[in-house]
């Protein structure tokens, strides 16, 4: 099997569709690569991957906005296609297993310093740890 893991930013907010009776939440991330050219001149070059994420829990998705920086891990999928042309294309798409929140970009475009992660739910028959702080009580 082939995995692959995609950081960058949604191109366009999340659309979720219905495809015989499944739910699909499909999405763009653009992944810059910084690079220096042969002739030592920075570069960037901007990778593209359409996602598409097969699951009945969407509830993500109103939080899968234009911006927002992700981290992806799926199937690569390449599509080769040809234009109205005649010429023939290629396209990378990402057959997602999970998807996480980055962070998103504020007003003005500059990216957030972070992100406020879910709350943790304990699981029923744990105990929450008394007095306010809990880092201490960390497993590791």
């Amino acid at each position: 099997m082939i995995k692959l893991q995609v950081i960058g930013n949604l191109g366009k907010d999340c659309i979720v569709n219905n495809v015989n009776g499944k739910n699909v939440m499909n999405f763009s991330v653009a992944h810059t690569e910084k690079y220096k050219d042969s002739t030592g001149t920075q570069r960037e070059k901007v990778i593209w991957v359409d996602c598409a994420y097969w699951s009945e829990r969407t509830g993500i998705a109103p939080y899968l906005k234009k911006g927002t920086q992700v981290y992806v891990e799926g199937i690569p999928e390449v599509r080769t296609y040809t234009t109205q042309d005649g010429k023939s294309g290629s396209s990378l798409s990402l057959r997602v297993l999970s998807v996480q929140l980055l962070g998103s970009r504020q007003e003005g475009g500059a990216p957030s310093q972070g992100y406020s992660p879910a709350p943790v739910h304990a699981a029923p028959g744990d105990q929450a740890p008394v007095g306010g702080d809990v880092s201490d009580d960390l497993p590791f």
